[in-house]
Protein backbone atom coordinates (compact mmCIF):
# COMPACT_ATOMS: atom_id res chain seq x y z
CA UNK A 1 0.00 0.00 0.00
CA UNK A 2 2.03 3.49 -1.21
CA UNK A 3 0.81 6.77 0.19
CA UNK A 4 2.22 9.71 -2.49
CA UNK A 5 2.21 12.93 -2.15
CA UNK A 6 1.74 14.28 -5.98
CA UNK A 7 2.63 17.88 -6.77
CA UNK A 8 3.38 18.80 -3.14
CA UNK A 9 6.41 21.17 -3.14
CA UNK A 10 9.41 19.06 -2.19
CA UNK A 11 7.74 15.92 -1.36
CA UNK A 12 7.13 15.34 -4.94
CA UNK A 13 9.41 11.86 -4.97
CA UNK A 14 8.29 11.18 -1.77
CA UNK A 15 6.56 7.55 -1.27
CA UNK A 16 5.58 5.92 1.83
CA UNK A 17 5.10 2.27 0.86
CA UNK A 18 3.16 0.12 3.78
CA UNK A 19 4.03 -3.51 3.04
CA UNK A 20 0.89 -5.49 4.78
CA UNK A 21 0.89 -9.22 5.11
CA UNK A 22 -2.37 -11.64 6.01
CA UNK A 23 -2.44 -14.64 7.92
CA UNK A 24 -4.98 -17.20 9.11
CA UNK A 25 -5.06 -18.01 12.98
CA UNK A 26 -6.67 -21.13 14.28
CA UNK A 27 -7.27 -19.76 17.59
CA UNK A 28 -9.61 -16.57 15.94
CA UNK A 29 -10.75 -18.60 13.14
CA UNK A 30 -10.01 -15.78 10.72
CA UNK A 31 -7.56 -13.74 9.01
CA UNK A 32 -5.56 -11.08 10.80
CA UNK A 33 -3.67 -8.37 8.72
CA UNK A 34 -0.67 -6.60 9.94
CA UNK A 35 1.77 -4.15 8.98
CA UNK A 36 5.01 -6.04 8.66
CA UNK A 37 7.53 -3.17 8.04
CA UNK A 38 7.19 1.01 6.75
CA UNK A 39 9.03 2.01 3.59
CA UNK A 40 10.21 5.72 2.69
CA UNK A 41 11.02 6.47 -1.08
CA UNK A 42 12.17 9.12 -1.94
CA UNK A 43 12.92 9.72 -5.86
CA UNK A 44 12.55 5.70 -6.25
CA UNK A 45 14.90 5.20 -3.86
CA UNK A 46 14.59 3.80 -0.24
CA UNK A 47 15.28 6.16 1.95
CA UNK A 48 14.63 4.58 5.11
CA UNK A 49 13.00 0.70 7.17
CA UNK A 50 10.93 0.42 9.63
CA UNK A 51 9.38 -3.23 11.25
CA UNK A 52 5.96 -2.40 12.44
CA UNK A 53 5.33 -4.09 16.18
CA UNK A 54 1.92 -4.78 17.31
CA UNK A 55 0.16 -2.79 14.53
CA UNK A 56 -2.23 -5.60 13.74
CA UNK A 57 -6.28 -6.07 13.33
CA UNK A 58 -8.81 -8.78 11.58
CA UNK A 59 -8.79 -8.88 8.06
CA UNK A 60 -12.23 -7.73 8.03
CA UNK A 61 -11.61 -4.87 10.53
CA UNK A 62 -9.08 -2.05 10.10
CA UNK A 63 -6.48 -0.84 12.07
CA UNK A 64 -6.66 2.84 14.17
CA UNK A 65 -4.49 4.47 16.46
CA UNK A 66 -4.21 7.91 17.95
CA UNK A 67 -0.35 7.78 17.24
CA UNK A 68 2.15 5.33 15.12
CA UNK A 69 5.31 6.93 15.22
CA UNK A 70 8.89 5.70 15.74
CA UNK A 71 10.14 7.92 18.63
CA UNK A 72 10.16 6.70 22.08
CA UNK A 73 7.86 9.07 23.79
CA UNK A 74 5.38 7.98 21.84
CA UNK A 75 5.88 3.98 22.85
CA UNK A 76 8.02 3.46 19.41
CA UNK A 77 5.71 1.21 17.40
CA UNK A 78 8.22 1.89 14.45
CA UNK A 79 11.19 0.48 15.07
CA UNK A 80 14.24 0.80 12.49
CA UNK A 81 14.89 -2.05 10.55
CA UNK A 82 18.66 -1.92 10.89
CA UNK A 83 21.19 -0.01 12.83
CA UNK A 84 23.40 0.47 9.32
CA UNK A 85 20.45 2.28 7.34
CA UNK A 86 19.68 5.75 7.43
CA UNK A 87 16.34 4.90 9.40
CA UNK A 88 17.60 6.47 12.30
CA UNK A 89 17.88 9.83 11.00
CA UNK A 90 14.17 9.83 10.22
CA UNK A 91 11.39 10.21 12.77
CA UNK A 92 8.29 9.16 11.55
CA UNK A 93 4.75 10.10 13.21
CA UNK A 94 1.54 9.57 12.27
CA UNK A 95 -1.38 11.56 14.18
CA UNK A 96 -5.26 9.61 14.17
CA UNK A 97 -3.54 6.58 12.00
CA UNK A 98 -6.37 4.48 10.75
CA UNK A 99 -5.29 1.53 7.77
CA UNK A 100 -6.82 -1.41 6.29
CA UNK A 101 -5.33 -3.62 3.66
CA UNK A 102 -8.19 -6.13 2.50
CA UNK A 103 -11.93 -5.85 2.27
CA UNK A 104 -12.21 -2.72 2.09
CA UNK A 105 -15.78 -1.42 0.22
CA UNK A 106 -17.25 1.28 -0.88
CA UNK A 107 -14.04 3.61 -0.08
CA UNK A 108 -14.65 3.35 3.71
CA UNK A 109 -12.94 1.83 6.92
CA UNK A 110 -14.45 -1.48 8.29
CA UNK A 111 -15.24 -1.51 11.64
CA UNK A 112 -11.58 0.01 13.37
CA UNK A 113 -9.80 -2.18 15.96
CA UNK A 114 -7.90 0.13 18.09
CA UNK A 115 -4.64 0.12 19.76
CA UNK A 116 -5.67 1.65 23.16
CA UNK A 117 -4.74 -0.85 25.74
CA UNK A 118 -6.98 -2.22 27.96
CA UNK A 119 -4.42 -0.99 31.14
CA UNK A 120 -4.03 2.40 30.45
CA UNK A 121 -2.62 4.59 33.25
CA UNK A 122 -6.22 6.31 34.10
CA UNK A 123 -7.70 2.60 34.01
CA UNK A 124 -5.13 1.38 36.59
CA UNK A 125 -5.14 4.08 38.70
CA UNK A 126 -8.68 3.33 39.06
CA UNK A 127 -8.84 -0.27 39.49
CA UNK A 128 -6.36 0.49 42.50
CA UNK A 129 -9.00 2.78 43.96
CA UNK A 130 -11.69 0.58 43.57
CA UNK A 131 -9.59 -1.90 45.28
CA UNK A 132 -8.56 -0.02 48.06
CA UNK A 133 -12.29 0.86 48.60
CA UNK A 134 -13.39 -2.34 48.53
CA UNK A 135 -10.77 -3.59 51.49
CA UNK A 136 -11.58 -0.54 53.49
CA UNK A 137 -15.54 -1.60 52.97
CA UNK A 138 -14.83 -4.69 53.57
CA UNK A 139 -13.11 -4.28 56.73
CA UNK A 140 -15.81 -2.22 58.06
CA UNK A 141 -18.00 -5.02 57.49
CA UNK A 142 -15.93 -7.00 59.80
CA UNK A 143 -15.96 -4.92 62.51
CA UNK A 144 -19.61 -4.41 62.38
CA UNK A 145 -20.49 -8.05 62.03
CA UNK A 146 -18.49 -8.77 65.42
CA UNK A 147 -19.37 -6.37 67.26
CA UNK A 148 -20.10 -7.59 70.35
CA UNK A 149 -23.46 -6.03 72.40
CA UNK A 150 -23.55 -5.19 75.88
CA UNK A 151 -26.65 -7.79 76.77
CA UNK A 152 -24.29 -10.72 76.02
CA UNK A 153 -22.40 -10.05 78.50
CA UNK A 154 -24.03 -8.35 81.11
CA UNK A 155 -27.70 -8.91 82.86
CA UNK A 156 -29.30 -6.09 83.40
CA UNK A 157 -32.27 -5.99 86.49
CA UNK A 158 -34.39 -3.72 87.29
CA UNK A 159 -32.42 -2.79 89.97
CA UNK A 160 -34.06 -1.21 93.45
CA UNK A 161 -33.62 2.60 94.59
CA UNK A 162 -30.38 3.26 95.81
CA UNK A 163 -30.38 3.60 98.84
CA UNK A 164 -27.19 4.76 101.27
CA UNK A 165 -26.04 2.80 104.13
CA UNK A 166 -26.81 4.78 107.52
CA UNK A 167 -24.57 4.59 110.88
CA UNK A 168 -26.41 3.06 113.86
CA UNK A 169 -25.42 6.52 115.65
CA UNK A 170 -27.02 8.31 113.30
CA UNK A 171 -30.19 6.24 113.40
CA UNK A 172 -31.07 7.92 116.37
CA UNK A 173 -31.10 11.37 115.55
CA UNK A 174 -32.46 10.84 111.97
CA UNK A 175 -36.00 9.32 113.26
CA UNK A 176 -38.61 10.23 115.64
CA UNK A 177 -41.15 7.05 116.40
CA UNK A 178 -44.61 8.00 115.13
CA UNK A 179 -47.79 6.66 117.29
CA UNK A 180 -49.99 4.50 115.58
CA UNK A 181 -52.00 1.83 116.42
CA UNK A 182 -49.46 -1.58 116.59
CA UNK A 183 -47.33 -0.11 113.71
CA UNK A 184 -43.83 1.17 114.64
CA UNK A 185 -42.58 3.62 111.99
CA UNK A 186 -40.83 6.58 112.07
CA UNK A 187 -40.67 10.20 110.76
CA UNK A 188 -37.50 11.74 108.70
CA UNK A 189 -35.86 14.87 109.70
CA UNK A 190 -33.17 14.32 107.15
CA UNK A 191 -34.54 13.60 103.91
CA UNK A 192 -31.40 12.13 102.43
CA UNK A 193 -31.94 9.18 103.97
CA UNK A 194 -34.78 6.86 104.36
CA UNK A 195 -35.62 3.61 106.67
CA UNK A 196 -39.27 2.16 107.18
CA UNK A 197 -39.89 0.29 110.42
CA UNK A 198 -42.95 -2.11 110.24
Amino acid sequence: LSLKFGDIGNLKGLVIRFLLTTSYYQLSVQNWFSLHRLQLLYNHSIQATFNATGICAPASYSYHCERVSSLQRYDALLTPSSANDLSKLWEVTFIDFQIQGFNVREGHFAYAKDCASFFSPAILMGLVMSLILLLVLVYALHMLIHLKSLDRHYDFKASPAYFAQMKDSDMGDEKEPLRSSGNEACELKNQQFCKIYI
